[in-house]
């Protein structure tokens, strides 16, 4: 399902010219489990981030209340994403993306650009994910169309990796890994922001 996906999206955002522009490719792991941390601001971020690293698939930490609308819910869980309750966040939060990494898989994560709680409270987990599977984290930043309508106005996208790091261990580990997180997220925007 994923391989099939993958295809359709491409050629949608081929020839409606929003097929991101990548650069630093040259940071992602060529294999083994990492995190990647992206910003977010709609869904064709998530097509583009997809199809930048094609054939590897990425398992996406997806909030838990899109699984609850009929028929998305199935379709997103046949395209690897795996829901996790914000609210009361569980085991689950940690477990699920922790085997996926020990099996080699890439989890992403999309915490915002923006400074506000929510997002701190996701770049955390991220940064929690990733010290206590001993993975990396490969930061990332994109900037374009957001919706179907901005494609089908031939908006261009832009996304750009930065490069990976490791999370040290304990509170001081975590706290230091996401001030390193969120300065180079607000760096690779400016960079892209440059770039178009």
């Amino acid at each position: 399902m994923y391989k099939f996906a993958a295809n359709i999206v491409k050629i949608f955002l081929g020839i409606n010219g929003s097929r991101a522009k990548v650069y630093g490719l040259e940071n992602v792991p060529k294999d083994g489990g990492y995190v990647i941390a992206c910003t977010h601001n709609g869904y064709v971020d998530i097509l583009n981030l997809g199809l930048s690293i094609y054939p590897r698939e990425i398992h996406f930490m997806a909030k838990k209340q899109l699984f609850d609308v009929k028929g998305l819910g199935w379709l997103i869980e046949k395209l690897n994403a795996f829901p996790v309750d914000r609210d009361n966040p569980g085991p689950s939060v940690i477990k699920i993306p922790r085997q996926l990494l020990k099996e080699g898989k890439i989890v992403g994560v999309f915490p915002s650009g923006t400074r506000s709680a929510e997002s701190t409270d996701l770049k955390q987990g991220a940064i929690t994910i990733a010290q206590l599977s001993k993975a990396q984290i490969v930061p990332a930043a994109y900037v374009g169309p957001r919706n179907i309508g901005e494609v089908l106005k031939r908006q261009k996208g832009y996304l750009i990796y930065g490069k990976p790091f490791a999370v040290e261990g304990g509170k001081e580990g975590r706290e230091e890994a996401t001030h390193v997180l969120e300065t180079e997220l607000q760096r690779l925007i400016q960079e892209l922001e440059s770039k178009k």
